[in-house]
């Protein structure tokens, strides 16, 4: 067995605690190798050091090696060896009522926000997009790729419509080698979806719940990434095959846009960390990066942590809207984590509504035990969290890119980050002076907020070819056909998807370099992705929000 460490998910803050971890003889660690050094010559040194290769990480231009520590020691002298990083664990940044309004009627008719039980829709003003004269943008046909504990695709919350049952989550890839299944046992990534792309007028009129919570997006595809066990337990490694599907899948699904609820519990400077390479390479070949800030508050140490700390990416804290439509009152949740990387750079960069959000249930999942006083009908939840804040901003960007397909990560970055300044005219900051997104500013940016945000002069990840996004490796005997599409009979299939797929080389021992159905890694430590733990006796039932963090 694999130690597993926490990897801190940025989803239940107040109510998750992590599975109890494993501990191991040989850990794992990620090795990523200088420009020119060849994949015999990687072994030969991982082999000198008494390591065994365990996956091939050829988008970080890396390995993942077993070795002892004192081994480890030996491989980061070596020749060729630029940095080498104990594999960690990821895990979740979790943690009322509102006052409905009459926005049923004329502009207001087809989505009928009025008719929400949530307040973080008005708060963030996606009501505003969703009925916006020139676009009524709600996603539609974007894919957003949620890289979490999986989706139950299958829920009416997730159909293309009331009449047609097709699920929109329409792929599902297990990277996590001791997964038994594609579904999510766990409820994390259900309950972030929901935030990000849930739509529960897809329910029969006459449901009690029928127009109660609405998504950000929701018209947007969703692509699950499985990264965890089937009780939220996961590593770097997992997540880093995760970015590298998604990259690789980019254009038969559209992924626009990836959400990362989620964040490593080892503290790395963005230029070596592996996960901020991976999350690099994603944002340079054109899908916009998502993540988590964290449930940290102000620790020194708050913002970091991979992927939140890269600078590329659009880091997400969280606002309490005090359950209410109107802005005015909306505040900094104080576990929201703030502050300074160890590069220089402040983070986060926007806030969004992410205290008592309620969203889709995954039903018999872990979720359901673990905070009984959570559940809302039957078949949704509510907590609180920085890993429920991402999702509400993923969902505006699907919405955003449906609108303007032609935007880049940058030009997204810069419209949602624009009234972020005391210098503009139409800033959008809370009571307490943090700047919160404004879904109808983001989507009628001008031309002059787009170009407000510059890449110019950042330095991308040591390993990154910025030119092309991709990883600077030399990897002559391997194959693209990475991954494998699971038959019906495969127990992994998500019986709702259109396409369903498998790290086809996650089984122990190397698949050969000539097989192009297989990919040539094999599995490492599981430790712990989504290790948060709802409580009855957190913020997470309601009330005000809290500022205890959650284990890590």
């Amino acid at each position: 067995m694999n130690t597993r460490k926490h990897l801190l998910a940025a989803a239940c803050l107040l109510a998750l605690g992590a599975p109890a971890a494993a501990q191991a003889a040989t850990p794992d660690y990620i090795v990523q190798f200088e420009r020119g050094v060849t994949p015999r010559a990687e072994r030969a040194l991982v082999a000198a050091a008494g390591g065994r290769v365990t996956r091939d990480l050829h988008v970080i231009h890396g390995l993942a090696v077993r070795v002892s520590p004192s081994g480890a020691r030996r491989l980061a002298a070596g020749r060729g060896v630029r940095v080498v990083s104990r594999d960690a664990a990821m895990r979740p940044q979790a943690l009322g009522s509102p006052t409905a309004t009459p926005q049923c009627a004329d502009r207001w008719a087809s989505w009928c926000p009025g008719a929400l039980e949530t307040s973080y829709i008005q708060s963030a003003r996606l009501d505003k997009t969703w009925t916006d004269p020139t676009y009524q943008a709600t996603g539609g046909g974007i894919g957003v790729a949620v890289i979490d504990t999986g989706i139950a695709g299958d829920l009416p919350d997730f159909q293309v419509s009331q009449t047609d049952t097709t699920s929109r989550v329409v792929a599902s890839v297990v990277t996590d080698p001791n997964a038994t299944s594609a579904a999510d046992l766990y409820g994390h990534g259900t309950h972030v979806a929901g935030i990000l792309a849930g739509n529960s007028k897809n329910l029969p009129t006459d449901d009690p719940q029928y127009n109660s919570y609405i998504g950000a997006a929701p018209n947007a595809n969703l692509i699950s990434v499985k990264a965890s066990d089937d009780h939220g337990n996961s590593s770097v490694i997992d997540v880093i095959e995760g970015l590298q599907f998604v990259v690789d899948h980019k254009a038969d699904h559209n992924i626009r846009v990836v959400n990362l609820s989620l964040e490593s519990t080892t503290a790395q400077s963005y230029t070596t960390d592996p996960l901020d390479a991976a999350v690099e390479s994603a944002w340079m070949h054109g899908i916009t990066v998502v993540t988590a800030a964290g449930n940290r508050g102000t620790a020194a140490d708050a913002v970091q942590y991979a992927p939140a700390n890269d600078p590329y990416v659009i880091t997400v804290g969280a606002v309490d809207d005090k359950g209410t439509k109107d802005t005015g009152d909306d505040v900094r949740a104080s576990w929201s984590s703030r502050g300074v990387t160890q590069d220089g750079f402040s983070k986060p960069d926007i806030n969004a509504p992410g205290a008592h959000i309620v969203a889709t249930l995954a039903p018999n999942s872990d979720f359901t035990s673990l905070c009984s006083t959570c559940v809302i009908e039957g078949r949704y939840f509510q907590v609180s969290g920085t890993s429920m804040a991402s999702p509400v901003v993923a969902g505006l960007v699907a919405d955003m890119l449906g609108a303007h397909p032609t935007w880049t990560p940058a030009q997204v970055k810069a419209a949602l980050t624009y009234n972020a300044s005391k210098t503009k005219t139409d800033v959008r900051p809370t009571a307490d002076g943090a700047y919160e997104i404004a879904g109808d500013l983001a989507l009628n940016a001008t031309a002059s907020a787009l170009g407000s945000y510059t890449e110019k002069g950042l330095a991308p990840n040591t390993y990154i070819i910025k030119s092309t996004g991709d990883i600077d490796y030399t990897r002559a005997s391997w194959s693209r056909a990475s991954w494998s599409s699971l038959g019906t009979t495969d127990p992994l299939r998500a019986s709702w998807s259109r396409a369903s797929w498998s790290c086809a080389g996650c089984t122990d021992g190397l698949a050969t370099s000539t097989d192009p159905t297989r990919a040539s890694w094999s599995r490492a430590s599981w430790s712990s992705f989504l290790g948060d733990k709802p409580s009855p006796n957190s913020e997470l039932a309601g009330g005000t929000t809290g500022a205890t963090k959650g284990k890590g």
